[in-house]
């Protein structure tokens, strides 16, 4: 069997997770294909040992996509079917529409490419420590193939099913998680306003019923201010847009996501689109209430 160093596994799309998984494939002894619109964001990873590639598709026989979205996949991948072979996997990171991933599914099987929508629940940094959870959708036999690289990518890996599956049960994972972090934010704005100390409120918290695993990842960045980014705040609103529109075509209304969704275009609205997600704190301490006009009333 080829060691991972003799195994060519490509990526397209060098953000903030195609970069952390670039790393991890570094880490473990693999070579990595890589290539990005933006050429000059390959330059760090290349000086770790990854090799620059114009074209990934024509030189491995497994390719890692992690792109904006589902319609950006589809025109890179249109613009390279040329190069696609019999026999090669693409395992799609990105978080997709369901129906774009069944698309694609079906026209790399008419080529005879196997296609595995594989989105990662976790942020940049998480990945990067090993610490993610990979779902993956498509069929056994691709999944099977690519056993080596699933440590790498996560920490726990789930095959949900077939082609799609796995972007559906992303879209859930990130409607819950993105919940969380809104209430996290809300209830560290809350205790400031009571006069609590935020560092004490977060220690509670994390020892409470209430935990969730948002407290060990934006609790600190919250309280401190600290909006380096590892998942953009603009990012996560498109995926709840997506979230809000795939609920609605199945008849169901989602009364939380939608006020979530409100609360991250404020956020836009106030210039903290390129920020972490945690910049939503930011939102919550402005939520303030407007003058009562009667209170003077009621005490005179």
């Amino acid at each position: 069997m080829p060691t991972a160093s003799q195994t060519r596994v490509g990526i397209i799309g060098l953000g903030l997770m195609g970069t952390a998984m670039t790393e991890r494939l570094l880490q473990f002894g693999y070579v990595p294909r890589i290539w990005n619109r933006t050429a000059e964001k390959a330059a760090p990873l290349i000086a770790l040992g990854a090799v620059s590639s114009d074209n990934p598709f024509a030189e491995c026989d497994r390719v890692i996509l992690s792109l904006y979205s589902s319609e950006v996949v589809e025109s890179v991948l249109s613009e390279r079917l040329h190069s696609l072979r019999p026999g090669q996997i693409i395992v799609d990171t990105t978080t997709s529409d369901p129906e774009h991933s069944l698309r694609i599914s079906q026209t790399l099987a008419s080529r005879g490419v196997s296609y595995l929508d594989a989105p990662i629940s976790g942020s940049s940094e998480q990945t990067r420590r090993g610490e993610a959870t990979v779902l993956v959708g498509g069929e056994r036999h691709a999944w099977d193939a690519c056993s080596d690289l699933w440590s790498v990518l996560g920490k726990n890996v789930f095959h949900v099913g077939g082609s799609g599956a796995a972007a559906r049960m992303k879209l859930v994972t990130n409607l819950v998680l993105g919940l969380n972090r809104a209430a996290l934010a809300e209830g560290l704005a809350f205790a400031e306003t009571l006069g609590l100390n935020p560092v004490a409120t977060l220690e509670v918290l994390q020892a409470s019923a209430a935990y969730s695993r948002q407290m060990d990842t934006k609790g600190s960045k919250m309280i401190h201010q600290d909006f380096s980014v590892q998942a953009r705040l603009t990012q996560h609103l498109r995926d709840v847009c997506l979230i809000l529109q795939l609920a609605a075509d199945k008849g169901l209304s989602l009364t939380l996501a939608q006020t979530h969704r409100e609360l991250l275009e404020r956020a836009e609205a106030m210039g903290l689109g390129q920020l972490d997600n945690s910049a939503i704190v930011q939102v919550m301490r402005q939520n303030l209430l407007p003058p009562d006009p009667c209170s003077e009333k009621r005490t005179s």
